[in-house]
């Protein structure tokens, strides 16, 4: 059974867009999140882009107490990995597969959109960008890290072995620990995945210096 789409919010720098970045928030978040970044990445002489920005379903997450919230899988402890809501990122992994169809059939291929995410947005984005059967133009990871790292090397599609990531972190992030990331980039590099490392002095969050080089990577991948 297909999963039901995600909600979204939906911004386009031009009309009939022939590209699309699916743009996942982080937990307790939702898509009006990264909505006011459109204009700042400052692409509107760049071929038409669609951003679309789904919510995650609200569900309790155990580390807030079970305290409901939109997220995309629960968790667990502060580490993160040690134990993984498996079933949630599988959820949410088929959730946005679901969302790359529908842009393909508005008329977008696969390899013109590109998989964005945010801390959980991020974990999700390598989740199902890296199982996904078609190519992809890019995958925009911020703020997160590599989940069911231990599965990937049996999973992943090689549709999307060569295509380009951006992974960026906070070197003061207390939230998803540099080392966390570090690790994942880590894991990234040694399955010969294409990854560019950036770090920047702020914490769990997104600067300017980051947006800039986002719109950069964007309009490479998006050419």
């Amino acid at each position: 059974m297909s999963p039901t789409l995600l909600e979204c919010i939906e911004i386009e720098t031009g009309p009939n867009p022939g590209r699309a970045v699916i743009w996942l928030h982080g937990l307790g978040a939702d898509g009006n999140d990264f909505a006011p970044l459109v204009p700042e990445l400052k692409l509107q002489d760049a071929p038409a882009i669609r951003f679309v920005f789904p919510h995650a379903p609200v569900q309790p997450v155990t580390i807030n107490n079970g305290m409901p919230m939109r997220a995309w899988y629960d968790i667990f402890a502060p580490d993160l990995v040690r134990r993984e809501d498996e079933t949630g990122l599988r959820d949410s992994q088929a959730a946005v597969q679901a969302l790359i169809a529908r842009e393909n059939e508005r008329g977008i291929p696969t390899d013109k959109i590109v998989l964005a995410g945010f801390s959980q947005g991020c974990a999700v984005t390598l989740q199902a960008g890296l199982r996904l059967e078609q190519k992809l133009a890019g995958l925009v990871c911020l703020s997160g890290y590599l989940p069911l790292a231990g599965l990937l090397e049996a999973e992943r599609r090689p549709a999307n072995q060569d295509t380009p990531i951006f992974l960026a972190h906070g070197t003061m992030d207390t939230v998803v620990t540099l080392p966390r990331a570090q690790a994942s980039h880590r894991k990234l590099v040694d399955l010969g995945y294409d990854v560019s490392w950036h770090a920047y002095a702020m914490p769990h969050s997104v600067c300017l210096e980051e947006v800039a080089d986002i719109a950069a990577f964007l309009r490479k991948v998006l050419a």
